[in-house]
């Protein structure tokens, strides 16, 4: 759907893709899955030239509307970005530093050689990864709901609708968020809320998702997320069933690494950080990808 949203003056006679390591397997590795998965991509190319010329070509208004939605959600998580708790929250909270340890990805989890940890020397894996083992997947959304906040006070939540309603490209703009909302689960580090140190960050975050959830239910007329797609509703229900438990196992191996650091009684710190790395093995193969 994206691919066949972006237009014929985009990417119109050829494309590249990068597939993950877990993916190719699965959707590749047998010749039907190959040949319905292939066949998407080429069926795509083909309905992008020839019949979504309206859906796909935006209008003046509407290039302006999606600039200024741009620039309001990347100004909303270039602040979370810049905040001091950002990469603390990250390097404790998450599963980031257990990435490189556990040797995911066919890359080094950062660049550098640097001990200390910087947002420029992550990669792309370990870090979008980290917010999904957290299930609270900050990419995939945040910002989102502050931008068309902005918008309905404005007084643009119809322009927003129509947006929708005749852009394949914000359709599928806000399906994708749709998806990595639907991924979350709040409730797994819900105790985080009243941490001392990072209680007050974790509620931003929270806070964002519910603003989004909102406003993307609210604009797309739906009410409940992926309402429109059954099939991508319950693969991603089913799947998250699925590692709710290595997840729970997960967290309480990281709180006990927490307390294990903080009093100095390490001696099981080793246990602990193996539960998080097996955990992240499972979660990586259950999901069919790294983040």
């Amino acid at each position: 759907m994206f691919y066949a949203a972006l237009g014929k003056t985009i990417e119109s006679r050829q494309i590249q893709m990068t597939v993950q390591g877990q993916t190719i397997s699965s959707h590749y590795g047998i010749k039907d899955a190959a040949v319905h998965n292939l066949g998407h991509l080429l069926t795509a190319g083909i309905e992008n030239n020839l019949f979504n010329s309206a859906a796909s070509n935006l209008e003046t208004d509407q290039r302006t509307l999606l600039d200024n939605l741009s620039v309001c959600s990347y100004k909303k998580y270039d602040d979370l970005k810049n905040h001091p708790l950002f990469m603390p929250f990250l390097e404790q909270r998450s599963t980031l530093k257990y990435y490189g340890l556990a040797n995911i990805g066919s890359r080094p989890s950062k660049r550098g050689g640097s001990s200390e940890l910087k947002f420029e020397d992550l990669r792309a894996i370990p870090f979008v990864g980290a917010w999904s083992q957290l299930k609270q997947n900050v990419p995939g959304f945040y910002g989102l709901g502050t931008a068309l906040k902005e918008q309905e006070e404005k007084g643009n939540l119809q322009a927003c609708i129509d947006l929708y309603n005749s852009s394949l490209f914000f359709k599928a703009l806000l399906s994708n968020s749709m998806q990595s909302m639907s991924k979350t689960n709040f409730a797994i580090t819900q105790y985080m809320a009243k941490d001392a140190k990072f209680g007050e960050f974790w509620k931003i975050i929270y806070n964002e998702f519910q603003l989004s959830k909102e406003m993307v239910l609210k604009v797309s007329g739906q009410q409940q997320l992926l309402q429109d797609n059954a099939r991508s509703r319950m693969s991603i229900s089913l799947r998250e069933r699925v590692v709710l438990p290595l997840l729970t196992i997960q967290q309480y191996a990281l709180i006990e690494i927490q307390k294990a650091q903080a009093s100095g009684a390490d001696s099981h710190l080793a246990v602990y950080e193996r539960m998080v790395m097996r955990s992240l093995f499972g979660n990586i193969n259950a999901s069919r990808n790294s983040v």
